[in-house]
């Protein structure tokens, strides 16, 4: 988020001194700002957000609830139910920092999110999920004596496997990797669903067929690296050398889209984690341990079953 004037929560009021008070401050911001990547997407969306107040002559700080009625109803236009949402959440973020109100439980604004939403719907777009066969079939397909090639099919295979997100897996350090006779446990220390650095596993095993075992990839890959900590995904330049600088997640669904075409995202490898393991009969508590989601309701969000006559109950009713 952008700088702002400092925020002292009701402690202004106790005499303290200016080192403490700074001290509160600076929690106060961290608390308030949220996560890493929450930050860079309510930057973008406050920017839109001035350039549209200063258009159309609004205030910014503190917006009004006419204000606010007429920015959603612009966004409309061109944006989904789902961004029109998180652009209100950035000025939301820009209030609280500011110590300001958001009406955005004022009658006549509410009113006109609730039209919005059934004008418009709040479906959202979601990442495909790919079928097991298409991802051997490509996996068999990544040039692995290259060090691009091995590194993008180590990142896929651990991608999926570890249903992670692209940022988590770009986070990953050498240092997190501890293999044994099962297979290899890895150490997440933060992620979108863990804020506060608590321990955080994932279980990788052995698969009989070397082409498709995140084990022996992974193995080959930290290989390569010949290093015992730092970026466990690097930039491979030109020249096919490794880098010392860590992969960002941009990259991650470029590659994505590089060996599973245009429809599919870095999303996809979670989605389909949960997606293959559903059908292949895991329960939801099996795919939480690995996916990290705190309920069943978001494996049920995550489950891309497309065709209706697929893990269907119909199927065993004994008719």
């Amino acid at each position: 988020m952008e700088k702002q004037t400092p925020i002292i929560p009701v402690y202004n009021k106790v005499d303290i001194s200016e080192p403490l008070a700074n001290k509160v401050a600076a929690y106060a911001r961290k608390g308030l700002e949220g996560a890493a990547n929450t930050k860079r997407a309510y930057q973008s969306d406050l920017k839109y957000y001035r350039s549209w107040c200063a258009e159309n002559g609004q205030v910014e700080t503190p917006a009004s609830a006419t204000t606010l009625a007429a920015y959603v109803t612009h966004l409309a236009d061109t944006h989904k139910w789902a961004s029109i949402n998180r652009k209100l959440s950035a000025i939301r973020k820009l209030h609280e920092l500011n110590n300001l109100d958001l009406p955005t439980k004022d009658r006549a604004f509410r009113v006109v999110m609730e039209g919005i939403k059934r004008t418009n719907g709040v479906r959202q777009k979601q990442a495909p999920a790919f079928k097991m066969k298409e991802l051997k079939n490509i996996l068999r397909g990544i040039e692995t004596t290259t060090n691009g090639g091995l590194r993008d099919k180590c990142l896929i295979l651990l991608g999926f496997a570890g249903a992670y997100r692209r940022s988590e897996l770009v986070s990953l350090n050498i240092e997190d990797v501890h293999f044994s006779e099962e297979g290899a446990i890895i150490s997440l220390s933060k992620s979108k669903t863990n804020q506060y650095g608590e321990a955080e596993e994932k279980a990788f095993f052995f698969s009989p067929e070397a082409d498709f075992c995140p084990i022996r990839t992974l193995k080959n890959w930290i290989s390569r690296l010949e290093k015992v900590t730092g970026p466990l995904f690097m930039r491979v330049r030109k020249g096919d050398k490794i880098t010392d600088e860590r992969l960002n997640d941009m990259t991650v669904y470029e590659i994505v889209k590089k060996y599973f075409g245009e429809r599919y995202s870095a999303h996809s490898l979670r989605a389909s984690f949960i997606t293959i393991a559903k059908i292949n009969g895991a329960d939801d508590s099996e795919i939480m341990r690995q996916s990290k989601h705190k309920t069943s309701l978001m494996i049920q969000r995550y489950t891309r079953i497309e065709d209706i006559k697929e893990h269907n109950a119909a199927t065993k009713l004994g008719l």
